[in-house]
């Protein structure tokens, strides 16, 4: 388990203040909160999902703490692993919304036997599904009307917020059982837009104690925070906290909270075009000193974070330059902050658009928001299971190479030239997906990704370029190579920039998607596969990694059984 605790401001004049849920049943002094990610049997879960919900773990933590001010303490505990759910998805939206909180608790609850020893706090089970209750693209934020994907979101003067009449979170407090039980949907989560952390809080430690909206709304935790703001940037009104039993007390001022409370970092502007400098606008205490500063984003929902720089930043920046994009996209973005008062953190979203109304569109649709008869069926429909890092023990030194390939900080690199590739001493099961980040340090040429399925070897290439354009293929199908009915066209990779390419293979399928975008989805039978003489490796059991007149950093490839 990991455990998020934060025991701030002990409150030593209180002996303790006990405060209790909104009836006054049961102690709430101590709050024991499960996290648990909840994935249909038909999804993948995401790559990072653990930093995201841990992110999230800290936020909340840090808030009840500074509400409560110790009279009430929050211990939060994220599941190591997500909970892959014996229900497709199709399966768990039948019904309305209601239907599918009750089908998604019911199921973690039992899994995991919740609540059965509750003399240290108050259980509180909290699910973040990987799913709305109706199709949507959370990431880009799109979801289809008449035919045509169309925007659908809360965006308010090019700022994004949590909320879509498609999500479905909802919590309960179940008095007679003693536990709260809560779901955010993956609206409410898996992209961090600015108040997504409120949405957690809401139904995750509001809700569940029996804390209802207050009237007239506002922007507390409990009305409409997740509409204007981060959850630091929100409170628990007083009236309420009193109902719990909270007893408000004068404390000396404490830097940490304060640096939680006033730390913000904004895009500017909010709506970048391409070609445009895309900055965030930090706000910090006026005492505060910038120790480090650390800078990552995302431009897909599972694919990588990459770092931007922010060596220039000085105590009296109001400005750290994110990264200037050449096309529209949505962007997420975090930062990590260091000063002589402590550290915080903040996750964001903004989308580079050619015009303020005209929302980016993906080069491939999201799988939710295909037809039901694609969607219906997975890519891949078993649990992972334990995932296995090809270049943590990798010595090219001792592996079948042709060209030049060294280990450098890590990463794998291979040199210019034809044919270079490099066998690894791994063999795949019969399912199996194998994920690598890649860097190409030339103009962008091919990238081979040599696989098994069944008895048969094939390679995923990825970006081979000929004349002007740029194709990427299995090969071989039925004989065929390049320009076979898998073929996708287009430049998908660019120079001194990291991609991700997942490739999932089973039986009669194989997937590969580039930068979360699915680029091809063949199905046949594994014996249509072949390789050719030219990039086979002694091992024809083995998988291994080629490149062609383009040399690449790789510094990422894992292998998760199926």
């Amino acid at each position: 388990m990991i455990t998020g605790l934060i025991l701030l401001l002990a409150c030593t004049s209180l002996c303790h203040a006990q405060t209790k849920t909104w009836d006054g049943k049961h102690d709430t002094s101590t709050i024991n909160v499960t996290v648990v990610y909840f994935v249909p049997s038909d999804r993948n879960p995401l790559p990072d999902w653990k930093d995201h919900i841990e992110y999230y773990a800290r936020r909340v933590t840090q808030f009840h703490a500074r509400e409560f001010q110790g009279q009430s303490l929050a211990h939060v505990t994220v599941h190591p692993t997500p909970i892959i759910s014996k229900w497709t998805t199709d399966q768990l939206r039948r019904g309305d919304a209601d239907a599918i909180f009750f089908r998604t608790l019911g199921e973690v609850d039992e899994r995991l036997k919740f609540g059965k020893n509750t003399d240290d706090g108050f259980p509180i089970l909290l699910a973040l599904s990987d799913i709305n209750h109706r199709p949507l693209d959370d990431f880009y934020r799109l979801t289809i009307q008449d035919g045509r994907p169309v925007f659908e979101g809360i965006l308010n003067a090019g700022n994004h917020f949590p909320g879509s009449k498609l999500g479905g979170a909802r919590a309960t407090y179940l008095a007679d059982r003693g536990r709260g039980w809560g779901l955010v949907s993956a609206d409410g989560w898996r992209v961090p837009y600015r108040g997504s952390d409120c949405v957690i809080y809401h139904e995750g430690l509001g809700h569940t104690v029996g804390l209802p909206h207050p009237e007239p709304g506002n922007r507390s935790v409990m009305s409409g925070a997740q509409y204007h703001g981060w959850l630091s940037e929100s409170w628990i009104d007083d009236d309420q906290k009193k109902q719990l039993g909270w007893q408000p007390k004068t404390l000396a001022n404490d830097k940490q909270t304060e640096l939680f409370t006033e730390f913000q970092a904004l895009p500017f502007p909010p709506q970048p075009r391409p070609g445009q400098q895309s900055k965030l606008k930090l706000t910090l205490p006026q005492d505060a000193k910038v120790e480090s500063l650390r800078v990552r984003f995302q431009t897909s929902i599972d694919g990588p974070w990459i770092e931007a720089s922010a060596d220039d930043v000085s105590d009296d920046s109001e400005f750290v330059e994110l990264a200037v994009f050449d096309r529209p996209t949505p962007v997420s973005y975090r930062v990590d902050v260091k000063t002589q008062h402590g550290d915080a953190e903040l996750w964001g979203y903004f989308q580079v658009r050619e015009e303020d109304n005209v929302p980016p569109l993906p080069l491939v649709l999201a799988a939710d928001l295909r037809p039901t008869d694609t969607t219906t069926e997975s890519v891949a429909v078993d649990p992972p299971g334990p995932q296995v890092n090809l270049l943590e023990k990798l010595d090219p030194g001792k592996c079948f190479t042709t060209g030049k390939w060294t280990k450098e900080s890590g990463a794998l690199v291979s040199s210019k030239g034809y044919g270079v590739r490099i066998e690894i001493p791994y063999t795949p099961p019969a399912r199996y997906r194998m994920s690598v980040v890649v860097e190409p340090l030339d103009k962008p040429n091919g990238l081979l990704l040599g696989l098994r399925n069944g008895d048969q070897r094939f390679v995923a290439l990825i970006n081979y370029a000929s004349g002007r354009t740029a194709s990427s293929a299995l090969e071989n199908v039925d004989g065929r190579n390049v320009g076979n009915e898998t073929t996708f066209v287009g430049g998908l990779l660019k120079q001194n920039q990291l991609s991700q390419v997942v490739v999932t293979v089973q039986p009669d399928r194989v997937n590969v998607q580039v930068d979360g975008r699915t680029i091809i989805d063949w199905k046949g039978n594994a014996e249509q596969l072949s390789l050719s003489d030219y990039w086979k490796t002694p091992n024809d059991k083995s998988i291994f990694l080629g490149t062609y007149d383009c040399a690449y950093r790789i510094h990422r490839v894992t292998v998760e059984p199926l």
